[in-house]
């Protein structure tokens, strides 16, 4: 057997390849595999007393174990690293290995053998065991029995913090956090940080049946809170809720919920905190330490493993966390405003006294009717009564009169004449308040529907002909009488026309006939 253990020591002590070559009685070509393959496994000097040679060797080749049974060497690295692919399985592994060695006329071994020499490269050699569960697929939530207390500083009196707790089942990292309550607010924040802590999101999401994130879970329904839903599409994630009395279902996170129960609830027993922030920062500290404590029957610990096997299969966040919004229905008013906590948001005339349903978010409120969004408006705050008005969510007639401005009285008038112009200005400038010049302009703007521009710049210039006082009630009055006047002088013109439609006609005697006149 190799002296692995010498060649190591040496090359540490700073001989060249080769005097340890020769100092070993190998090969520099095999003396430089031994130090490349420690150094691609982080295998350095000086090594615990009881690493022997026979260890080294299993350690560094463990295709040469395989090798004596004169089977086909199994590629333990390429196994590792192609389970970590989504849908690969040992079976398809196997199935392709079984194939290789038809190729290459090899015994292969059989898949129970297969599975056992890979189980036992991968607990002595790798952080993860990648069979059952894969690196970056799931993440599974709960909130913890045990619950932790801070205490008021005014009464002394003690208030329950309860513990939500997050572990990914590949590399068994975990995350908690404290919170007041276990409301829906909690559930989504908490979910959050855990995905900030982790830096990345899973596939799937594996929580409790709590009424906080599902709403019915049976064998043929499963129906989500519409809020938790939001929630994953936002990380691109699938919440697939455990079984109803199926702990196993999500085992990875109960058996962390017992550890970090007494790892860090029960570390705290002691520690008196005076806020949730206080709370969370001791917290904080006792999982970093749990994280960090290494495995008690391989190398590593949970955050090793989590950096080394799972951390590169993680979904990336997206820029901006997810930010809590919550849904609820309301019926649309007759003034085609919606309802929402005291405060009215319009919505199109058209979804008047139809059921919508309503997203609150912290700054926006977004209105959808069935799963369109119809309006959107920015959040208000403040006195109850508050008015959010879309313009184009208003009848054409509703319109008109919220357009009842000075500035807009003037502009309309600019684009008919300007002889309306000056009438406009005269209303505005000699009435006793600006709101009863503006009743009458409005009543002067409604005559375009049945006048043209012309038409009402030509009465417009009459009245302030006729006097120095022009009223609207005078305008229509002209309006009427020019439309009956051009009415009667538009007859006479086509009586006139008719009558002036003649020309020589010959008589019956041009044509041979008997002339009735003599």
């Amino acid at each position: 057997m190799l002296q692995y253990s010498r060649i190591l020591r040496l090359k540490e002590e700073g001989f060249s390849l080769r005097s340890i070559a020769s100092s070993t009685g190998n090969s520099r070509q095999k003396v430089t595999e031994v130090i490349e393959r420690a150094e691609r496994k982080g295998l350095k000097e000086p090594l615990d007393e009881d690493v022997t040679d026979k260890w080294l060797e299993e350690f560094l080749f463990p295709e040469k174990s395989l090798k004596a049974s004169g089977r086909q060497p199994i590629d333990f690295d390429h196994i590792h690293k192609e389970l970590a692919k989504p849908n690969v399985t040992l079976s398809l592994l196997h199935h392709e290995y079984e194939t290789e060695c038809r190729v290459n006329k090899k015994i292969p071994y059989s898949y129970r053998s297969f599975v056992r020499h890979y189980s036992s490269y991968a607990n002595k050699h790798k952080a993860t065991l990648r069979i059952r569960r894969k690196p970056g697929e799931v993440m599974e939530v709960d909130w913890a029995g045990s619950t932790a207390f801070i205490i008021d500083r005014d009464t002394g009196e003690k208030a329950k913090a309860y513990i939500f707790v997050a572990t990914l089942p590949c590399s068994q990292l975990s995350y908690a956090e404290a919170s007041l309550s276990m409301n829906l607010s909690a559930w989504i924040t908490a979910h959050n940080h855990a995905y900030s802590y982790f830096g990345g999101s899973t596939q799937i999401v594996i929580p409790d049946n709590l009424k906080a994130g599902v709403t019915k879970h049976t064998l043929r329904e499963l129906v989500l809170n519409p809020t938790y839903r939001e929630m994953a599409d936002h990380y691109g994630t699938v919440v697939m809720p455990a079984r109803v009395g199926a702990p196993k279902d999500k085992p990875s996170v109960e058996g962390s919920v017992g550890v970090i129960s007494t790892w860090i609830i029960a570390a705290l027993r002691n520690t008196h905190c005076f806020s949730i922030e206080e709370l969370n920062r001791e917290v904080r500290g006792k999982l970093e330490e749990f994280n960090h404590r290494s495995f008690t029957r391989k190398q590593g610990c949970r955050f090793s493993a989590f950096e080394e096997e799972e951390k590169f299969a993680l979904s990336p966040l997206p820029e901006i966390p997810y930010k809590m919004s919550e849904w609820r229905t309301a019926k649309v008013r007759p003034d085609y405003h919606v309802s929402v906590e005291s405060m009215f948001y319009s919505v199109p005339y058209e979804y008047i006294n139809r059921q919508v349903e309503v997203r609150l978010s912290e700054n926006l409120v977004e209105i959808y009717f069935n799963h369109m969004r119809i309006a959107s408006h920015k959040r208000l705050y403040g006195k109850f009564g508050q008015l959010a008005t879309t313009h184009d969510h208003m009848p054409d007639n509703h319109k008109l009169y919220v357009d009842q401005t000075p500035e807009n009285a003037k502009e309309w008038a600019g684009s008919i004449g300007g002889n309306t112009l000056k009438v406009i200005h005269y209303l505005l400038d000699s009435s006793q308040t600006e709101k009863l010049a503006l009743q009458s302009i409005f009543s002067l703007k409604k005559t375009e529907r049945r006048y043209s521009k012309y038409e009402i710049e030509r009465a417009c210039k009459m009245i302030i002909s006729m006097t120095a006082r022009p009223t609207v009630k005078g305008i229509q009055t002209l309006l009427a009488n020019n439309k009956k006047s051009d009415a009667e002088l538009e007859l006479k013109r086509k009586a006139e026309s008719t009558n002036n439609h003649y020309g020589f006609m010959r008589g019956a005697a041009y044509y041979g006939g008997a002339d009735t006149n003599e």
